[in-house]
């Protein structure tokens, strides 16, 4: 039986929090035992871990500027401080922090790749230097990306010359169908219009909520009779209801929260919508899919992956406001076209189911 550790930065409500999670209790226990250590002790996708699952907590509180502050130690010194036990392979399954220190572990190793960065600048922003990052990542025996857009900026902005591949997030296909079947208290069971949800973060510059909003409000002002409702919670709350308040949409554009189970809300819904400025592997983009519902989505990394690169799965539109609004507008609009996509969604969705997903890691592990 191999040791493996899985290290993150903590278990919050992101979503490679999420998709670590469920790859350490989808992998066979038979055959690794597996630990998620934490550099802090905080998060809500905590109490999601298994019992099967050895869990290890760091700091107990996130304090600011935790990233720039780890830059002052070296790689080997916080791997020294930080791994204590030894293993067969060790994961760092996020960018910064993690990747340094795993960088100086004295044995196999693979780093997790979830987004696409901008630049040298901030490919690098929690490394020293450009240098200490290329040298960092050059010394894993392997480099995972969760999407082949997210390999292939990774590999044109760096010097990393290690293997590198693609693997798909992996997502707990049957907790989300049963998790879906919940009541979710009416808020969704809206038959006199079209009921469009989103899930994620609130934050304006990440999310892009606040051009979603105003799709809405377009969408209304066309004769489109729809509801927006927005699943999450971020620093952008407040920012965004004002928007809502401004725009006159607050009967029909609704900001739930946070809530344990997004999936009985997406599951009522007539659209699931993308809205985002940058993902690496939209998680719930996947959990849409999942559940068979019709997605639109702008062009982030790994959208054409789980959409199809001629829009065979869902509706694919460029990255801004009204590309958004016309893939949202035809979708709505053009007859049939809901029902297509549904049942395209439903195909769709089998290719992520968490057995498949967890055997390719499976198989990534065996091979270091």
């Amino acid at each position: 039986m191999k040791k493996v550790l899985f290290l993150i930065h903590d278990l919050g409500c992101g979503g490679a929090e999420k998709v670590l999670t469920n790859l350490v209790n989808n992998l066979d226990k038979t055959k690794y035992e597996v630990t998620i250590q934490t550099l802090f002790d905080v998060g809500i996708n905590k109490k999601y871990i298994s019992k099967k699952v050895n869990y290890i907590g760091g700091w107990k509180k996130m304090f600011p500027g935790n990233v720039t502050l780890m830059k002052l130690f070296s790689p080997k010194f916080l791997c020294k401080l930080i791994i204590k036990e030894d293993y067969d392979i060790v994961v760092s399954f996020l960018e910064g922090p993690c990747s340094r220190i795993v960088s100086s572990y004295n044995g196999k190793k693979a780093a997790w790749i979830h987004i696409e960065h901008a630049s040298e600048k901030t490919i690098s922003s929690s490394f020293r230097s450009f240098k200490e990052m290329n040298n960092c990542y050059n010394s894993f025996n392997k480099i995972i990306c969760v999407a082949e857009t997210v390999k292939s900026n990774f590999l044109r902005l760096s010097d990393v010359k290690c293997p590198c591949e693609v693997l798909y997030n992996v997502n707990q296909t049957d907790y989300i169908i049963e998790k879906s079947l919940e009541k979710q208290d009416s808020v969704l069971h809206n038959d006199d219009c079209v009921n469009i949800v989103s899930v994620g973060r609130l934050i304006i510059n990440h999310k892009g909520y606040e051009r979603l909003i105003a799709i809405h409000k377009r969408l209304l002002e066309q004769g489109v009779n729809n509801k927006l409702y927005i699943l999450g919670e971020g620093p952008d709350h407040k920012k965004l209801q004002a928007l809502i308040d401004v725009l006159g949409v607050k009967e029909t554009c609704v900001l739930l929260g946070f809530d344990d189970n997004p999936y009985k809300f997406v599951a009522n819904a007539d659209l699931f919508v993308c809205s985002s400025y940058k993902e690496g592997f939209s998680t719930a983009v996947t959990e849409a899919l999942v559940l068979g519902i019709p997605v639109v989505s702008t062009e982030v990394s790994g959208a054409k992956e789980l959409l199809g690169y001629n829009n065979e799965y869902g509706i694919v539109t460029d990255n801004n406001e009204n590309a958004l609004y016309e893939g949202m507008y035809k979708m709505l609009t053009k007859d049939g076209l809901l029902i297509h996509y549904k049942k395209q969604a439903e195909i769709r969705g089998k290719k992520f189911s968490a057995d498949k997903t967890t055997k390719a890691v499976e198989k990534m592990l065996e091979s270091l």
